[in-house]
Formats: structure tokens, sequence, C-alpha cells
């Protein structure tokens, strides 16, 4: 049986009688003419593939009645029929399907013999044979099993193990694998030179099992006789999880009484989710005697298609002992052949690096004895029955723990600092840890904070977390090449997004899609573990992800990029618009001359609602700033800054405050708009105020005061006065302060700023001992903050009421006042002003005698602008507790208290509190007997006391 097609029968005409002959010179009759081709007249026994056929039956049948002598002489005759490949590689693709198909056959036939005749004690005489067949298939890895036995047990062990080199590396080079287990576990059999390799009646343990007749095959057992196991190695290193560890062994101890038990496990690419089903595995492997099987799926796997569950079904039934030959052709009795296998046996059985659902089905076993274990890069939420495990990155300690497994205790103490910000930048994921761990490994001379400068720079980062053939870059493209078109353009978009996390609203804007569309691209992100989700409605990209997906934009990319940058800016300019104007009710509205965007923007109606959206999108809008004035979006700019200041102002953030009233000004120089500028210096000003950076904050004022003038902006005329006499005044030039703040109050006519104004004129009243001109601005400014619903304003106004009415010996109104500011005030929002609010109402119970509540608002307040507060109020409150103490008699508490106020107050120049700090320092030195420190204290108090035109009452 060769070349040429196999024969047909003779068939009956449609009488049943046979058709005549068409004589033919040299065919004997055997080929007549058929319509309009030819046919074979032949009997069934003089085709030598119906007589290859009924030798390889005969030879089940041998075998099942245990004549194996008389098995081998009918596959050797079967196998005598075959005098080359089938049609020598004629015909088309039909025919050289069939012809594989029955090569195919005669391999398994040829790789039985072998069998039998190794079963049989015979070794030195098969290894030409096997030579011969395996020069003709290469990759056939039963072949050279059984040669590598056969040389092992012909005494040339040597020659055994350099067979097996030379199929790795052509299994390396040709298909990208690695060879199989049971190949590998024979090799390692005769690196150990294991007696079990040495006699017949074990050669059933390392090479294919013969076929039975009937029923299945046992599961197959390793070269050292234990439980078949192709898990792999367990790290030594293994660190963490404890927490997902105990449930995924709470889940597969569970009961299973009626099926499989499934455990899955899904993370995204580095997050460590094959280790951690391995460590599982390999601790309850006790619990299956009958195999503990791992299959690398290769669902997201570089350069390699996902496999098919045909295939690996082949696989685990090879793995498993049954031979080729009982392997049926179609997936679904393949499936069926390994259900049966498994029939009541207790196997685990983990799959590895899972696509998709229909990859998984048809690889589950029915036993209830079985274990499955999968992971998987997305959660397979149609796997029904699966118990679900969703790990994310490492916690803080558990990063630091595996990087002392894997650097060594030595370094981590010799570079503890250092070590921390390598877990942070490598955002504490599995794969990137182990990664900065190899590379210092592998660069002894490297210091970790010199991988920590080079791993700083965000342009770089992906590639210095490469080392060999593990990459997160390349970890995460498998992730981003299996989504579709649309959601890769996507998720790119999304990385132009800089704040820690976005929601639906947002979302939609950037990729300028309505909010159904934006949230289910988030969730296939989340599902595939490009996005996480630790807030219910909202998403963020894991650092390293942002850095990918950020590595994504070309020259090519551009225009959409700053499409989707204008529009989700466009977006914030709108929202905080909207969300001021219910915070800040009062305040004055400017055009934005913007287009109104498309977006669909959240509730924001309640101040709660606004506040929530704030606290919530606050990195995202100082990132917005930044991005907008990088990309020249200028007009953007000084809209969303502005809106993002008030918010920033509320929250006392007045370092982020500073940054962003810089960027707008900036902004509007380059687009050369007066009035814009001058708002953005209006607001750079309070900024330099609230720092204590009061000559910075006067240049500044005056450059918008003459912007005004010029533009003849009465209101800001105004509100630049205001600004300037509450610089002058915290300097210390209260006359001029006086002055400028009187005018301010006659020029300005919307009520919120002249109430803030009021407020400024009232301190200066106060300092200069006015305390009943004080007192009218005070109330004049609570007045028209709460019609004009102003209520953070009411606050700063009724402070400033209740200082004028101590100052004219009146504690109890000024107790009525500060109870109703501490009442309405948030310690989230301006907690200077309730710093400064509960140090008053110290005072005020102080002088009522009430002792106890002295003593309580005096800790609240201390602790308070110690934590948020500026160094305005700090020093000012701290000179208020240093007053009382000192009147209690703890003068050296109090004398703590004023040095540290003039410490404050000396850095940035605020004169009037200085002055006080001195001079109740001279007074607890007085009475600590520190008779010259008093004295050198009370000179300089005297001396800028004198300087502002203070008069002793107001001291």
């Amino acid at each position: 049986m060769g070349r040429g097609a196999p024969g047909h029968r003779r068939a009956p005409d449609p009488q049943g009688r046979r058709r005549p002959q068409a004589p033919h010179p040299r065919g004997g009759g055997l080929l007549v003419t058929d319509g309009p081709g030819y046919r074979a007249d032949v009997d069934d026994e003089q085709l030598d593939l119906n007589r290859f056929s009924t030798l390889t039956g005969r030879a089940r049948q041998e075998l099942a009645a245990g004549d194996v002598a008389a098995a081998a002489e009918q596959l050797r005759a079967a196998l005598a029929l075959w005098r080359g490949p089938v049609m020598a590689g004629l015909g088309g693709d039909t025919v050289t399907a069939a012809a594989t198909a029955l090569d195919e056959r005669r391999l398994a036939a040829a790789e039985q013999l072998f069998q039998l005749r190794l079963n049989e004690g015979e070794a030195a005489e098969l290894v030409g044979d096997l030579r011969e067949l395996i020069a003709e298939q290469p990759l056939r890895e039963t072949l050279r099993g059984q040669l590598m036995l056969a040389l092992y047990r012909s005494g040339r062990a040597a020659e055994a193990l350099e067979e097996y080199g030379k199929v790795r590396d052509l299994l390396v080079e040709e298909l990208g694998i690695d060879p199989g287990p049971r190949l590998v576990k024979l090799y390692e059999a005769i690196l150990r030179d294991s007696d079990e390799l040495a006699g017949p009646e074990r050669a059933e343990a390392t090479a294919p099992a013969r076929p039975a007749a009937t029923g299945t095959p046992p599961p197959a057992a390793q070269p050292s006789g234990g439980p078949l196991s192709t898990l792999p190695y367990d790290l030594t290193d293994f660190t963490g999880r404890d927490d997902e560890l105990r449930r995924l062994l709470g889940f597969a101890e569970g009961d299973a009484e009626h099926g499989t038990r499934i455990v899955a496990v899904d993370g995204m690419g580095g997050s460590g989710k094959t280790s951690l089903a391995v460590r599982a595995a390999h601790l309850m492997a006790d619990g299956y005697p009958d195999g503990r099987l791992f299959v690398d799926l290769r669902g997201y796997s570089p350069g390699e298609e996902p496999r098919r569950p045909s295939a690996v079904l082949a696989s685990l039934l090879r793995t498993l002992g049954v031979p080729d030959q009982q392997i049926p052709e179609e997936e679904g009795g393949r499936a069926a052949l390994w259900r049966a296998t498994l029939s009541g046996r207790r196997v685990l059985l983990l799959l590895d690096n899972a696509l998709d659902v229909a990859q998984v089905l048809p690889l589950l076993p029915a036993s209830p004895g079985c274990l499955v274990l999968v992971t998987s890069r997305t959660r397979l939420i149609d796997l029904d029955g699966a118990e679900w495990i969703s790990i994310g990155v490492l916690p803080a300690a558990d990063s630091s723990s595996l990087l002392a497994e894997t650097l060594g205790a030595q370094r981590m103490a010799a570079e503890p600092e250092a070590v921390a910000e390598l877990a942070e930048l490598c955002g504490h994921l599995p794969l990137a840890l182990r990664i900065a761990s190899a590379r210092l490994r592998n660069r002894s001379r490297w210091t970790v904070q010199y991988l920590v400068d080079r791993l700083r720079d965000e342009t770089r980062r992906l590639g210095e977390l490469s080392s060999g053939e593990r990459s997160v870059a390349a970890t995460i493209q498998l992730s981003f090449q299996a989504m579709e078109e649309e959601a890769r353009a996507a998720f790119r978009l999304l990385g132009l997004h800089l704040g820690a996390d976005i929601d639906v609203h947002a979302a939609a804007a950037l990729l300028g899609a309505d909010l159904r569309a934006a949230e289910d691209l988030l969730e296939q992100l989340l599902d595939v573990h490009l996005a996480q989700q630790h807030v219910l409605g909202r998403y963020c990209l894991h650092d390293l992800v942002r850095s990918f997906a950020q590595s994504l934009r070309t020259e090519a990319t551009a225009t959409a990029d700053g499409a989707a940058v204008e529009r989700i800016v466009d977006y914030y300019v709108a929202a905080s618009e909207e969300g001021c104007a219910v915070l800040f009710p009062g305040r004055v509205r400017h055009s934005v001359q913007l287009p109104a965007t498309p977006a669909e923007l959240p509730a924001l109606s309640r101040p709660e609602q606004s506040r929530g959206w704030f606290d919530q999108e606050s990195v995202a809008l100082l990132a917005a700033v930044t991005l907008a004035h990088e990309r020249g979006l200028d007009r953007h700019v000084g809209a969303l800054a502005r809106n993002v200041m008030f918010y920033l102002n509320l929250r006392s953030s007045i370092d982020d405050y500073e940054r962003v009233a810089l960027l707008a000004v900036d902004s509007a120089r380059r687009q050369g708009e007066p009035r814009a500028l001058e708002i953005s210096l209006s607001n750079l000003t309070n900024a330099h105020w609230k720092l204590g950076r009061f000559q910075d904050g006067i240049a500044v004022a005056k450059e918008a005061l003459e912007i005004a003038r010029a533009s003849g902006n009465t209101h800001g005329e105004a509100v630049c006065l205001d600004q300037l006499g509450l610089l002058h005044s915290s300097l210390g030039r209260l006359r001029e302060a006086r002055a400028d703040l009187t005018r301010a109050v006659e020029l300005l006519d919307n009520p919120a700023s002249k109430a803030m104004a009021l407020c400024n004129l009232s301190t200066v009243h106060a300092w200069l001992g006015q305390y009943d001109d004080a007192a009218a601005a005070a109330g004049e400014a609570l007045r028209l903050g709460c019609a004009d619903g102003a209520w953070l304003n009411e606050i700063t106004a009724l402070n400033d009421l209740a200082i004028a009415r101590l100052g004219l010996g009146r504690p109890d109104q000024a107790a009525t006042c500060l109870e109703k500011a501490l009442r309405i005030g948030d310690e989230s929002e301006l907690p200077e002003e309730l710093a400064l609010a509960f140090a008053l109402a110290a005072d005020a119970a102080h002088r009522l005698q009430q002792t106890t509540s002295a003593s309580a608002h005096e800790e609240r307040a201390l602790e308070l602008v110690r934590a948020r507060g500026t160094a305005v109020r700090r020093c000012q409150v701290e000179n208020i507790i240093g007053r009382l103490r000192r009147h209690r008699g703890a003068y050296a508490q109090a004398l703590e208290l004023h040095e540290s106020a003039a410490r404050w107050a000396g850095e940035i120049d605020y004169r009037v509190e200085l002055a006080r700090a001195f001079d109740g320092m001279a007074q607890a030195a007085k009475a600590l007997g520190d008779t010259s420190s008093a004295t050198r204290s009370r000179e300089r108090a005297d001396a800028l006391f004198a300087g502002m035109g203070v008069p002793d009452e107001a001291r």
C-alpha cells in the first residue's frame, strides 16, 4: 500500500448483475469503464487498506486475549503492507487530508508495535528501526521517547539524553513549544538513572500504554511510581496573597457532591495569578492521588494562538496514557473520553491563561472527585458554578516582603526608603517587582536608589521594567491586542485622563460617546483587568497600564488626541461652573466665552452633590488645568482655573491654589486678554497672602489694579484695593490699609465681595483698638453674607464680630457669635477659620470662667490649625492660646506657644502677630524669672507696636 489511491469494491448494477468488464491489455480485467470514469473491480482481500485494517483489528483481539507475541506478529504484517507515503504527496487538498489520516494510522500501529517489543525486553534491536521512522517524523514525541528508552536500556544513557536535547531544540525552533510532560519526566528519570526504567515490567510507566480493548485506561504514573503530576514548580519565594490563598483553599475544599468543583482566579497581567494557583495546587496535591495536571491554554501568550480545546483534550488524554489510536478525531468524542477516563477518579486540573469560556468548558471533568483551577485575565462570567477570586496589586507590606525575599534582607536594610519607593514605582505589581529585583541582582553595582532614579522617568519606566523574556509592557500588550479596534482606540484616549480615577460622565466626554457606550467600554476594560474599580462608579488605570496607554500616542493619533483633550476640558469647565454656582452663590459671575459642551453633566443641583463631585474630581481637575495649559487652551485655562481655585480655597489647599493661579496668569498673558489677566492676577494675589508672601502679593495686586483702572473696571479696582489693604495690614501698615479698605467698601456693590472687604476692614479697626468700628463693619459683613447665602463669609464675619465684642468686654455676646460659627462650620472647609473660631471660643469661655469648655476649645484649635491651617492663622491662634495659658499661670506652655507664633510670624513678616508674640514672650519670661529674655522681647514688641500705631489697649 503506497503510491496510488486505495481501491474500490466491485459494485453491482441497479439490477444486481455484474456489468461487463472491458478488457485491458495489462490490467487483467481489474479496471472497468464506469460512466465518465474508471473503477477498480477487486475483492476485499486484494486491497492493502482493508488488509491493514483487518490485521490491526486482529492485533487488538490478540492483546485482549493476552497473547502479546501474536499481536506483535499481526502488527508486523500490517506494517509490511506499507511501501511509502500514500499517493506520494500527489493530489489536491482532499486527497492530502485523506493521505494524512491514513499515515497517522500507520504511525500509531508502528508506535504500538515498538511498545510491545519494548515491553517484551527488546532494546538495542529497536534503535535502528526507531531512528529510521524518526527521520520521517522528527517531531513525534512518542517515537522519540521510545528511542530514548531503548537507548537507555541498551546502556547508552548519554545518547538517550542527547535525543531529548535534539527534540527539545527542534520543538522550540519549529513550533515554539517545549517537550510534553511525559517526555520531560522520562528525561528526568534517565538523569536520575531510575531503576524503574531498567526492565520491561515498568516500561508502561514511561511510554504510551498499550491499547485496551474495552474500558478506559488508568491514569499514568510518573517514572518515580508516584501520582502523575505536571504542575510547574512552586516558587520558593512566593510571598503574600494570604487572604486570597485562604479563600481559594476554602472554595476548593467546599462541598462538591453534584459535580466537579471549579475555582477561577482573575486579575491583570503580571498580578501573580498563576503563582497563586500553583501554590494552592501544590498545597492540595495530596488530596488528588490520581493526577495533578497543568495546561497552559495560551490565551494571552506572546506570538502564540490560544490552544484549541480539541488539541488540549488530546494532550491530556495522552498524558493519562491513552494511545493515539484510541483518541477520537472530533472534539466531542475527545471530551466524552476525557470525562469517562476521569470517572471515579480524583484529579486536580490547573487550566492556566484561559482566553474565554469556550476554551474551558470542553475541558471540565464531570467527576465529583475532581477540582479545576482556572486562571484568566478576564472574569469568565459564563462559567457557571465557578467560585471567583479577583486579585489586584499587592498590599504595600506584601510588596516589601517580596522585595526582601528577592533582594535579600541586607539590601533592604541598607536602603529602606529607596526600596519603599521602588515598590511604589512598580505599582506593587508582582511581575514588575520581580523584574526590578532581577535587574538589581544582575547589576551588582547598582544601588536600589539608582534603579529608582531611572524608574522615576515615566516615559522610560516600562522600558526599564523588562528583563530577559519578561516585560511588563509585553504583558499589558497581550491584553490590549485581545480587544476590538474600537476598544483599543478608546483605551488609548483614556490614557489622556490624568486623574486618579474617572467616572462615566467624564469618560463619555473624553471619548465623545454617550453615557451607556462609555460605561460599556469601562466595564469591558474592567473585565479584562485593564481598568480597576476601587469605588463603585469610578474606574482607574493602574499606573503602569496608564503609562502603556500613554505610550500608544503617536503623530498619527495627534488630531484625535487633541480633540479628546478639548472635549474633557470643556466638560470640566461646564461641570465646575455649575458646581461653583451652587457652592458659592454670591460670587461674581464671568462669561466663560466657550461653546457649550455636548457632554451630559452629573447631578450638581444640591450643595452636597457639588461638594462631593469636586472632592472626587479634585486630582483630575488639577491635571486638566495643567493639560489645557500645555496644549495652549488658554481660554479654557482661565475659566477652569478660577472655578478650581474657589474649591481649593474652600479646602485650604493653598499650595495647589498657587500652582493653578500661576498657570492661569501665564495663559492670560499668552492670550493677551486684559480682563482675564486681571482676574488671574487677583487670584494669585489671594494665594500669596494665604502663603504669607505679602510683598509678592502687593506687586501682583498693583499690576492687577493698573489693568482694572485702565479698562474702567470699577469692581476689579475695588477688589484690588481690598487685597492691597489686607496685604498692607499684614505688614503692619495699618493706616494705609484702612484707607485702601475703606475705598474698596465704597466701590463694591457685589454683596459677597463687599462682605469680605468689610471683614478685612473690621480686622484693621480691631488692631487699631477701634472696636466699635470693628463691630459695625463685621455686623454689616454678616448681614450681607447671610442675605447672599454665602455661609463661608458668614463664619469669617462671625469671627471678626466676636473679636470686636471681646475687645469691647462683651464675652457673652462673643460666645453667642462663636457658637453659631462652630455650628455651621465644617473642619473640611476653611479649617483655618474654624481653628480661629475655636481659639476665640476658648477666650470667651475663659472670660466667662467656663474652664472646662475653654480647655477643650484650646486643644481643638491647636490640633486643627497645626494640621491644616495656614501660617497666617497658626501664629494668630497660637498667640491667643498662649495668652490664655499665661493668664492661667501655665507660663512655660505660654512661652512655648508664643515662641512658635514668633517663628511662624517672623518667617512671613506678619507684623501684628509678631509683635503680639514678642509681647507674650516678654510677659511669660518675666513670670518665669528670665528678666533678660523678658527685656529683649519687650523692646522688640514695643518697637513693632509703635511702628504700626497700635495703642496699648489693643495689644
